[in-house]
């Protein structure tokens, strides 16, 4: 089961850096750079893991992590935040966080301290691959090549990305909306056909029968899943 991260970080560069970061190890991220819009997040949906700066608009990182906990989250919370005194430590732990990471931080570290907060929960994210091997295909995505009973299969760029996306997140259903951002970058005129398109012919070279597909599934009126 993939990990589901709220991100809650007012600074544009950081919250891009720490998303794509998570992201690149298998967790799914929502990310806020409000305290009070986080709150309402908290609230719609579930998540895993909380990381929330301190200082922030609307209410504080410490104000959050408190209301949270007084609502029934019960995932883990990771304050990360550019103040390192003692008594800014004590208040973050004192109003329920699990953790605290001081800025800057080493990314390794930031992960591991993620991970650990799973591990706590009895959870584990997926861990993208660079090989992997389905049926008759075999996949290498550190060479950019694809193999079908040992001869090489010709991928375009876009799906081999498509691919990765759904192997790495594989088990779960991912909306049409959500391969358009990871594979074409939300490219204006680019829209939800052009990721069916990609899926047939994924389904034509890699199933052994493209009509009644064995790995690459569609869940009506939600997207698409790989079934390991």
């Amino acid at each position: 089961m993939t990990s589901r991260v709220l991100l809650v970080e007012d600074e544009p560069d950081v919250q891009m850096i720490v998303g794509d970061l998570l992201r690149g190890h298998g967790h799914e991220v929502a990310a806020s750079a409000d305290g009070r819009d986080a709150l309402r997040l908290a609230e719609e949906q579930r998540f895993d893991v909380m990381i929330l700066d301190v200082m922030l608009p609307g209410i504080s990182g410490f104000e959050l992590c408190r209301l949270v906990r007084e609502r029934g989250f019960d995932g883990g919370i990771l304050m990360l935040t550019a103040r390192a005194q003692v008594d800014d430590r004590v208040e973050g732990l004192s109003t329920g966080a699990d953790d605290y990471l001081t800025k800057p931080f080493d990314s390794k570290e930031l992960l591991a301290r993620v991970s650990a907060l799973l591990r706590r929960l009895g959870k584990s994210p997926l861990t993208p691959v660079l090989q992997y091997e389905f049926g008759e295909i075999a996949v290498d995505f550190a060479g950019r090549a694809v193999f079908r009973r040992g001869a090489q299969v010709n991928l375009a760029a876009k799906e081999l990305l498509l691919l990765r996306q759904l192997i790495d997140h594989r088990g779960q259903v991912l909306s049409r909306e959500r391969l358009l951002s990871r594979v074409w970058h939300d490219q204006p005129f680019i829209g939800a056909r052009t990721v069916d398109v990609h899926i047939a012919w994924l389904r034509q070279k890699l199933e052994e029968n493209p009509q009644a597909p064995r790995y690459i599934i569609t869940v009506r009126g939600e997207g698409y899943s790989f079934q390991p």
